[in-house]
């Protein structure tokens, strides 16, 4: 799932398959000094500079024709303070990794979103987020970061060390420095029950607010062409663990989700004409089912059929109607959609580019097989999000720019001016942050 697999012509590509990009030159370095020493070289060299993780971002947040740095040394814990109750972690470990440590040291993240290849500072400086009632995405779990500044120097964050600098460069999109580490709040291990069962989408669309409020977790998954979906509820529970057994988990996450899918999605990229049959098919697949476990296997799931995605947040209370607007949309527009809807929540934060940022959010992704021409059914849905104010995902395909940001964002300018002082002659600058921040 890494974005590692390269052309032999020195050509990064992203794991959606739908960005590539050819930089100047490719640093992999072992540690901090090296890491700055390369920013240095790059300004002499009139080189721009970009940090990559797993190429999970469907955006070209991460493209550079300049220096390309790769993080793959990077990695590992740098310490655990049980004091606190944090631990610190360099820039390039990737999320997987971070999760078994942790739950071997009997501490646990308190929320993270549904997959774990990426990279802690990619997924936390695009703003990756699970769902939640009372905790929010995983930038919103950090504690401190450090990080490579323009001019070569290593600045360290927190509410109470460069607090300006730390408001904002948890959710930085790489336009304010590159992270060399990040410092999480943990908490002790502890055990989730899931609870996944099918129900109608007009239920899950009426009874929203309450599946919401008595969950700590809640999320849906709703199949276009068909009224169902399938909802999953986790919420802590005392024990004993329960876990999926193998051969049902194979089945269901292994052959089901990923082998039986990825086959359903090739009929219907070959013949869009089955879509709505294979559908209904799909949305029945998946029984309910109930287990406990500790949060990582319950929070996320292996992803192996690649797809391209669009994912907006919308104020929490205007998520029913834009879900009753996106059905109609697809119902009268003769669009053949063959991946779920996801449908997740977060609460407001206090990160000044965080999707949540002082409002209560609900967020709705749609999905493309890779490959299916995505462009009608994205346009039409980024409409229906964009008229209730939404924030599109930093690494998921949108079209907005730096106008709409300065609208829906109260504290865009706050950030812009943050970057203005720290990168001034836009070393980190690409297409993609001259176009959502400005240039």
């Amino acid at each position: 799932m890494s974005s590692t697999a390269n052309g032999k012509n020195g050509t990064w590509r992203n794991w959606g398959g739908n960005v590539s990009a050819r930089p100047a030159r490719e640093v992999t370095p072992a540690s901090v000094d090296e890491l700055a020493a390369a920013v240095r070289r790059a300004a002499e060299d009139g080189l721009k500079v970009k940090a990559v993780g797993a190429g999970h971002s469907f955006t070209s947040i991460a493209a550079t024709d300049g220096v390309l740095i790769r993080p793959q040394l990077l990695t590992g814990i740098r310490g655990i303070d049980r004091e606190n109750m944090t631990v610190t972690v360099e820039a390039g470990t990737p999320l997987k990794r971070l999760n078994v440590a942790l739950a071997r040291e009997g501490l646990s993240l308190t929320n993270m979103g549904d997959i774990m290849e990426q990279t802690v500072s990619g997924a936390t400086s695009t703003g990756t987020h699970g769902t939640g009632r009372e905790s929010g995405s995983i930038a919103a779990q950090i504690k401190g970061l450090e990080l490579v500044t323009a001019d070569g120097s290593v600045l360290s964050c927190s509410e109470k060390e460069n607090p300006e600098v730390f408001a904002a460069a948890r959710i930085g999109l790489g336009a304010l420095g590159i992270v060399t580490a990040i410092t999480f709040a943990v908490e002790p291990v502890f055990l989730l029950t899931a609870r996944e069962e099918p129900m109608p989408f007009d239920k899950v669309l009426s009874d929203f607010e309450e599946l919401w409020a008595e969950n700590e977790h809640f999320e849906f998954y709703w199949f276009p062409h068909t009224g169902s979906t399938n909802t999953k509820r986790n919420n802590r529970s005392a024990g004993p663990e329960k876990p999926v057994p193998q051969l049902k988990s194979w089945i269901e996450d292994e052959f089901l989700s990923n082998g039986v899918f990825q086959a359903a999605n090739w009929v219907g990229r070959a013949v869009p004409a089955t879509i709505p049959a294979i559908a209904q098919i799909s949305s029945k697949a998946l029984s309910a089912r109930t287990y406990t476990d500790i949060p990582y296997k319950v929070f996320t799931s292996p992803r192996r059929v690649r797809f391209v995605e669009m994912e907006y947040a919308v104020p929490r209370a205007a998520v029913v109607g834009a879900l009753r607007e996106l059905k109609a949309m697809v119902d009268r527009s003769g669009l053949r959609v063959s991946f779920p809807v996801e449908v997740r929540t977060a609460p407001a934060d206090d990160i000044a580019l965080s999707t949540a940022s002082g409002r209560d959010s609900a967020y709705i992704a749609v999905h493309m097989f890779q490959g299916t021409p995505f462009q009608r059914y994205f346009t039409a849905a980024e409409r229906i999000f964009t008229a209730h104010e939404g924030r599109p995902h930093w690494g998921k395909i949108h079209t907005r720019d730096a106008a709409y940001f300065s609208r829906v964002y109260p504290r865009f300018g706050e950030f812009t001016e943050l970057r203005d002082r720290l990168d001034p002659d836009r070393l980190f600058q690409n297409d993609y942050l001259r176009r959502v921040l400005g240039a």
